[in-house]
């Protein structure tokens, strides 16, 4: 399944080039112009750099086949690169709010210059393009680690889109004389860390889900139930469990046949039962069949 979506590595790819260079953008202008707001989105993209290396590393590691210690393949590897963004993005939301309350409490700059909204708006329109690039990419080749890429780069859309309109009110306050308007910046900070906040909690909460095998949706395990009890020979459904493995799916069936039939006839509706719901579903790449038996009368 890995192999069909090859511009997965290239979007992570992309994606950590572009950190790179926005990093170093808006630091050094968020510092050259005293800009709270710009800093510390610039630190925040300095964490996504790590975050990236972590989702290309585990998108790389979630490609190599199962082996005799990782039976059932590499898949959660990018889950765990999903749960770091998320660790990541909640630390760069807390770094984002003390700067911006620590600029609160300081006398803001006399003037202000038109380079750190032009960074901030540059910004906003790449990461804007990075994102709906990322998340297409994540979402064809069903990849935790360039969903999560896609969402951290969504998180940076409304960063420096606060930016922008922070700085903006703060150069506008300049013009029109607002004193007011001179904390624009800093709150717009403040927003910012609350908003990253949120996604990274979702984030880290789907994470957390897939690495513990929650279920997948009720939806999905009703569809299997279905394909399977279409199936004459299925006289009874004992159990159908389901669990996400990174970007692919693990489907356990356990059901009950008569029992007089013989292991040839147990071995053909194990995998009639397999071929089904991996026809159905191609997120399926395992599925677990588990034959019990069944007597006249039950």
């Amino acid at each position: 399944m890995t192999s069909r979506h090859p511009s997965r590595l290239l979007a992570i790819w992309i994606s950590l080039i572009s950190n790179i260079a926005l990093t170093a953008l808006k630091i050094t202008v968020g510092l050259l112009f005293a800009s709270p707001v710009l800093v510390a989105d610039g630190v925040h993209n300095a964490g996504d750099i790590i975050a990236t290396v972590a989702a290309l590393t585990s998108s790389m590691v979630s490609k190599k086949p199962a082996d005799e210690d990782h039976p059932y393949g590499h898949g959660k590897a990018e889950v765990v690169a999903s749960a770091l963004v998320a660790i990541i993005l909640a630390a760069a939301a807390l770094w984002i709010g003390y700067q911006s309350i620590l600029s609160l409490t300081e006398p803001p700059e006399s003037e202000r210059s038109l380079l750190p909204l032009v960074a901030a708006f540059i910004s906003l329109v790449w990461k804007l393009a990075l994102y709906l690039y990322t998340i297409r990419v994540g979402r064809a080749a069903k990849s935790k680690s360039v969903l999560a890429t896609a969402y951290d780069h969504l998180a940076d859309v409304y960063a420096s889109l606060a930016a922008v309109i922070g700085i903006g009110i703060a150069i506008l306050g300049d013009r029109l004389d607002w004193s007011w308007a001179a904390y624009g910046d800093p709150i717009a900070g403040i927003i910012v860390s609350l908003l990253v906040l949120k996604l990274a909690y979702e984030m880290g909460t789907e994470a957390v889900d897939i690495l513990m095998e929650h279920n997948i949706p009720v939806e999905k395990l009703g569809a299997y139930e279905r394909l399977i009890a279409s199936l004459d020979d299925i006289k009874r459904i004992d159990r159908v469990r389901a669990r996400e493995h990174g970007h692919y799916v693990i489907v356990d069936v356990r059901v009950g046949v008569p029992s007089h039939y013989t292991i040839q006839q147990g071995h053909d509706i194990g995998r009639e039962i397999k071929r089904r719901i991996m026809e159905s579903d191609p997120d399926v790449v395992e599925v677990l069949v588990h034959l019990n038996p069944w007597n006249e009368g039950e």
